[in-house]
């Protein structure tokens, strides 16, 4: 049984293991939100990579064989120095999105060249340039939109009751003009941010009022896919397999098995407390 740690600083890269879960059903999964700490996106470059650090070791000890940084914010900031810092296998979320994004390009009527991907993220994720850096190096012409109130928004849950999802569907209209304004030859929307899967209804509804059709990349998707190709297939098979998952958080188990729930779409039975030291 591969046992695969899965790293964020909160909620989101629960999407990511939402993910994996059916492309490795026989693995056993560690998650660690770090949420005594976060939000990272406001902290320096090198806060971050200490903070990670940190977590992606407790994983390595708790016998982490590969490690995901589900977090745009790390992965960004840190990924290099958790490589430097482990020796297994690590997998952030910035490069599978990017080449996911690639693929869309590749397979639709335009030409690469004439793709241009839309980056939706937070600001700490957009200011770091990662998502144009990479898309740049494969020859795909990037905008990155920073969208700060979603993240607030998914997490106070208003994207079910028509009243709440409105708000939401606003806030993404007012986003989407702007990047539009920017980019309005894009048609590639990659979702930079392991918050915005429960967002992608959402975002396809207001695309469609906007009369701006692309093609969505869900970076969580694509990251639990790079992952599954690392595993030997014979990890992968087997219907009556069943997978074992191990949450920690470093602060408020109640928070995070209230909205951990809604992001990995099953009830979180059981957290453990952790202190990683500040």
């Amino acid at each position: 049984m591969k046992t695969i740690g899965v790293f964020d600083s909160g909620f989101g890269g629960l999407t990511v293991l939402h993910e994996l879960i059916p492309l490795i059903p026989g693995a056993r999964y560690l998650y660690l939100g770090d949420t005594a700490r976060l939000p990272y996106g406001s902290k320096s470059r090198e806060t971050i990579a200490r903070y990670a650090i940190s977590s992606a070791r407790f994983l390595a000890d708790q016998g982490a064989e590969m490690l995901v940084i589900a977090c745009n914010t790390a992965t960004a900031l840190a990924l290099d120095d958790i490589r430097e810092a482990l020796p297994i296998p690590i997998v952030g979320v910035v490069e599978p999105g990017a080449q996911a994004a690639l693929t869309a390009a590749t397979e639709s009527r335009a030409a690469i060249a004439g793709s241009h991907v839309l980056v939706l993220a937070t600001a700490a994720t957009t200011q770091s340039g990662a998502y144009s850096r990479t898309l740049g190096a494969l020859r795909l012409r990037a905008t990155e939109k920073a969208c700060p109130l979603l993240v607030p928004l998914v997490e106070e849950g208003w994207l079910d009751s028509s009243a709440h999802a409105a708000v939401t569907l606003d806030v993404l209209r007012i986003y989407l003009l702007e990047a539009f304004e920017q980019a309005p030859e894009a048609n590639v929307l990659l979702l930079g941010c392991t918050h915005y899967p429960l967002l992608k209804p959402l975002i396809e509804t207001t695309l469609k009022n906007l009369h701006h059709p692309m093609q969505i990349i869900d970076s969580a998707a694509a990251t639990a896919r790079a992952v599954a190709a690392l595993v030997p297939a014979s990890k992968t098979s087997g219907e009556s397999s069943r997978p074992e998952c191990v949450f920690y958080a470093t602060d408020s188990i109640e928070k995070f098995q209230r909205l951990g729930s809604a992001f990995l779409h099953q009830p979180l039975s059981q957290v453990e407390l952790v202190d990683l030291g500040g």
